[in-house]
């Protein structure tokens, strides 16, 4: 914002020069982009600095504003500009058209104001030209340059209506219809939405509420009377229509940061005011000011030991409230060293303690606090015992030869559904970026199987990923790794023909993983998730508890997210928090000596039932067996010629050593024929 030190002088006296105002100012968070020196022979007062004004700081978006801070910089008196109080008419001001003003829209437009005047339209006077220019602003007419100059003045957006051109001699406050049109001052015509507020007379849109005026009631030199408006609009509404037409203006670049709902009256009397000096006005009606709630100022509670404590330094209690007050605020001691502190209603930037601590310390100087390392008062806490746990996990999965994935949390409904049993669970979004990202991912698996396809659409046939992330529900997040796995389930090698992977094949990397995590022996139940292909899914559990699931791809499932209904892919998924769960405690690594004495095997070949998990053949070798069984591995699984339909051939290889002798052969034998005597009664099974 270009700043002329010569207008800036009518509201404050600046007791230092040009260069040592601009670097008061960089100190207190106002960047002086430039400084525009005074033309050869002119008083140093006709410098222009250019100013960087914050997002944060609305309110300085003005003479007034920037007074008020050099104000308060060096303790000298804030002038403000004479208005009419509390009305605008004059004597003159018989035979003027009444102007009605209807507010439809509290919501968007909170304070609207008006006012008729009868007025002659022409060029202004050359100080009000010289001052818009060098603040940066074309003069027009008399009318709008005083406009413009109250905009500039004291920060209050302002327009001017010839009234004679308003349909039905009122203003409209309200909500465009779908499909309205309006040419805005530029020459333009805009097409409107329902959710654009709008100045409207009693036929049609008449103005962009907060951001541009119309065409059609332009002030022109044949204008003899105008509707002066001076309003309050929602920061959201005139962002929303500033975007939706690519359009921004002095206007809504102020309005969208937020105006001072105190200042619509105050700025009317102000171009009121104006216009009559300047002799434009010759007759000027009273201030019609629509304000149905009155807003009030807020209050914040300034704790002066909190003063310190953030500046870290000293800071004397009268400087406090001096400094406060000379910024507007009204501080109330309520008790020592606490103030209840009203806040200005043009301060939109303060509504918490540190907001104030902030102004404090501004203007005591930033560069006067001492660098010092702040003071450490926080107990060090543990490190997150999962942090340890996910990159082991994430070592464990690179070593078995996946490659880790990294997906976004975001996922679509649909795909989110086939991954829970009750969607109600599912943790959806508010306000989601597109109809891909509507929920927060339940597991892991629809992002790592949407990565397989990705690569398999670029002719990657074989691809093994992993991702160790965070799953979310209604109930919660827990941290989980996912496994999907396609393709062949060995390297390429000229000694063996390539082998597509299977069951076993994710079986034996989660069950690598799990170990490693200190699950060595988890144990497998039927499962049924609808994502998995049913009788190729188990659930894998350490005791009674559920760790995760793994099984093929169900093929509708696998084209949802992407793949061809043809591609087989195994996944598994794993709870991580519930592994550390069951392991908790069982740190302590037990270790056995190395055995002295041979192992005997022996191999037996039964035939059972081909629905009979292997689990349970294994638990009933268990119970059968004597303390010398050590190993129980199935070797071949065959079905076939010779093998009766519905039954299997399971070959079994079992591993006897005692520890304090050899084995003998009876012993064995002996042991093997309890082991079949066991299988036969519990599962009809017969030794071939």
């Amino acid at each position: 914002m270009r700043i002329p030190l010569s207008w800036l002088r009518d509201f404050v006296t600046v007791p230092v020069g040009v260069q040592e105002l601009a670097s008061g100012l960089d100190m207190r968070g106002f960047e002086v982009g430039a400084i525009e020196p005074a033309p050869e022979g002119s008083p140093d007062g006709d410098a222009v600095l250019d100013l960087e004004i914050t997002t944060n700081r609305p309110d300085c978006l003005s003479m007034t504003g920037i007074a008020r801070e050099i104000a308060a910089m060096y303790a000298t008196e804030l002038r403000q500009p004479a208005v009419d109080g509390g009305s605008a008419a004059t004597e003159s001001d018989d035979g003027l058209p009444s102007l009605g003003v209807t507010l439809e829209d509290t919501e968007l437009c909170p304070r609207y104001a008006a006012a008729v005047a009868a007025v002659t339209v022409g060029d202004s006077p050359d100080w009000l030209a010289r001052r818009l220019e060098a603040a940066g602003v074309r003069a027009i007419n008399n009318i709008v340059d005083v406009t413009n100059y109250v905009l500039l003045e004291l920060g209050q957006p302002m327009h001017a209506f010839d009234f004679e051109r308003l349909g039905g001699a009122e203003l409209r406050i309200r909500r465009a219809t779908a499909g309205e049109r309006v040419r805005t001052l530029d020459g333009q015509m805009r097409t409107l939405t329902d959710e654009m507020l709008v100045i409207a007379d009693a036929a049609r849109p008449q103005a962009l509420a907060g951001v541009m005026g119309g065409a059609d009631s332009e002030v022109s030199r044949a204008t003899r009377v105008v509707a002066l408006e001076s309003a309050y609009f929602q920061p959201i509404s005139v962002r929303r229509t500033s975007k939706r037409i690519a359009l921004s203006t002095d206007a809504s670049y102020r309005f969208e940061r937020g105006a001072d709902i105190s200042a619509p009256v105050r700025a009317l009397e102000r171009c009121c005011a104006l216009l009559r000096e300047i002799g434009a006005a010759s007759a000027v009606g009273p201030v019609i000011d629509r304000y149905p709630e009155s807003r009030a100022p807020l209050t914040v509670r300034l704790r002066h030991a909190r003063v310190e404590h953030l500046l870290g330094q000293t800071i004397d209690p009268a400087f406090v409230t001096d400094i406060l007050t000379r910024l507007g605020f009204t501080p109330r001691e309520v008790d020592t060293g606490v103030w209840d502190v009203e806040a200005p209603l043009r301060r939109v930037d303060v509504s918490r303690e540190v907001d104030l601590i902030e102004e404090v310390g501004r203007h005591h100087g930033y560069d006067r606090l001492p660098s010092t390392f702040p003071a450490v008062d926080t107990v060090a806490t543990a490190p997150d015992p999962r942090i340890d746990r996910d990159r082991l996990a994430r070592r464990i999965a690179g070593a078995g030869g996946f490659s880790e994935a990294v997906t976004f949390a975001f996922i679509e409904h649909r795909a989110a559904e086939a991954f829970v049993d009750d969607p109600a669970v599912l943790a959806t979004i508010r306000n989601p970026l597109s109809e891909q990202f509507t929920v927060l991912r339940p597991s892991l698996l629809p992002g790592v199987i949407a990565s397989v396809a990705h690569n398999r659409r670029r002719e990657r046939p074989d691809v093994q990923l992993f991702e160790v992330a965070t799953r979310f529900t209604s109930a919660g997040e827990t941290r989980g790794l996912a496994l999907a796995w396609t393709g062949a389930g060995t390297p390429d090698h000229w000694s063996q023909k390539p082998r597509v992977v299977d069951f076993f094949d994710i079986k034996g990397s989660t069950e690598q993983i799990l170990s490693a995590l200190g699950v060595s022996a988890p144990s497998y139940a039927t499962a049924t998730p609808p994502y998995l292909v049913a009788g190729r899914a188990a659930e894998i559990r350490a005791g009674d508890a559920p760790l995760g699931v793994l099984g093929q791809l169900a093929p509708k499932v696998g084209e949802l997210l992407g793949l061809d209904a043809t591609d087989v892919v195994f996944v598994a998924e794993i709870d991580l928090d519930r592994v550390a769960d069951v392991t908790r405690g069982g740190g302590d690594v037990r270790v056995t000596p190395l055995p002295r004495h041979p192992s005997v095997v022996r191999d037996l070949s039964i035939l059972i039932a081909a629905t009979l998990p292997a689990s349970a053949v294994r638990d009933t070798i268990r119970s059968a067996a004597p303390e010398t069984l050590i190993a129980i591995r199935e070797f071949d699984r065959y079905t076939g010629k010779g093998i009766p339909e519905g039954s299997v051939s399971l070959s079994l290889r079992l591993t006897f050593r005692a520890k304090d002798r050899t084995l003998t052969d009876a012993e064995v034998q002996q042991a093997a024929d309890a082991i079949v005597a066991a299988l036969t009664a519990a599962h009809d099974a017969r030794l071939r």
